[in-house]
């Protein structure tokens, strides 16, 4: 006889369930058992308020984890950017599997790169961290654009630039691939130019603390050097006191020398959003062993940040 179907809790947004779809795929292969996908609508789906002002961090979480806690799901798949960085006793993320892109893209009209775009260009982004990173670069390069805030999903942002209300928007590189539509990027943003958000691009598969045999199946999927990097990513975002709807940009590269990874290098950027002030700092080490090893190097780096005015530059601090 078949073995009972595991349940995946996934929000309803077309891109929550594609990446809930490969990782379902992929449970079914190491369990060997069957996943169904149930379907929940979070306070962040149903909300036309900007993230900012409905508190950025949890809004797509909150109604997942409470499926959770109720039974009503065995696991949960979040976008790993989304999660709040303190981590529920009851709940595990079990897996982080390989990241994805972790770039943002630009979508244009006529198919214009960042450099190309003319002056006055208005981009949409519901994103504090872009609009500062994209405004201090237009101000550092002598450009002039208009960063202007929107809402929605892939479709209605989408929308603005082919409808003409807008010259570009800014989404995620990992979304677009996980929907299948990346031949409509224009630009792959370099993030020398704007830092992703922590945690971009990764995925978080989460589950009951006390469902051992559940944890050692998803452990199949986890991958040790993603996990390294969010979790210097996310220990900087949480040492600034910062929710997903702060400026921040970080990034943990692996640097390796052609044979193996010797290095990690973490990022991190804070500013204000109309770009006149960020700081921007990096430091470099040993690829972190241990989870503990992970947060040290985002504390480091986020106390470096603090150093240099940070604290300032974001103007409501998470509480």
């Amino acid at each position: 006889m078949t073995e009972k179907a595991l349940r995946l809790g996934t929000r309803r947004s077309k891109l929550a369930m594609a990446q809930s779809g490969q990782v379902a795929e992929a449970v079914s292969q190491v369990t060997g058992r069957p996943v169904e996908l149930v379907e929940i609508t979070t306070y962040g789906d149903v909300s036309r308020e900007h993230l900012a002002q409905i508190g950025g961090t949890g809004v797509f979480v909150a109604a997942l984890r409470e499926a959770l806690a109720r039974g009503e799901v065995d696991f949960a798949v979040h976008s790993l950017k989304d999660l709040p960085t303190t981590q529920p006793d009851e709940l595990v993320v079990a897996a982080i599997p390989v990241r994805e892109d972790p770039r943002d893209v630009m979508i244009t009209r006529d198919a214009l790169k960042l450099t190309d775009l003319p002056r006055g260009a208005r981009v949409g982004t519901g994103s504090p961290r872009r609009m500062a990173q994209l405004n201090a670069y237009a101000r550092s390069h002598g450009m002039d654009i208009e960063t202007v805030p929107i809402r929605g999903n892939v479709d209605t942002r989408i929308g603005y630039v082919h409808k003409g209300e807008l010259d570009a928007v800014v989404l995620a590189a990992a979304g677009m691939n996980r929907i299948g539509r990346s031949d409509e990027v224009t630009d792959f943003l370099s993030v020398d130019t704007v830092l992703p958000a922590p945690g971009q691009g990764a995925l978080a598969v989460e589950c009951a603390a006390d469902d051992a045999e559940l944890i050692a199946a998803l452990a199949g999927l986890d991958d040790p050097l993603t996990r390294a990097a969010v979790t210097a990513e996310r220990s900087l975002l949480a040492a600034l006191e910062a929710g997903c709807s702060a400026p921040v940009g970080a990034l943990a590269d692996l640097l390796s020398d052609g044979q193996s990874v010797k290095e990690m290098r973490l990022r991190g950027v804070v500013g204000t959003t109309d770009g006149s002030t960020l700081v921007q700092l990096s430091t470099t080490g040993p690829v972190p062993e241990t989870h503990e090893a992970a947060m040290a190097l985002g504390r480091e780096l986020a106390t470096e940040m603090l150093t240099q005015g940070a604290a300032g530059l974001m103007g409501e601090r998470a509480q």
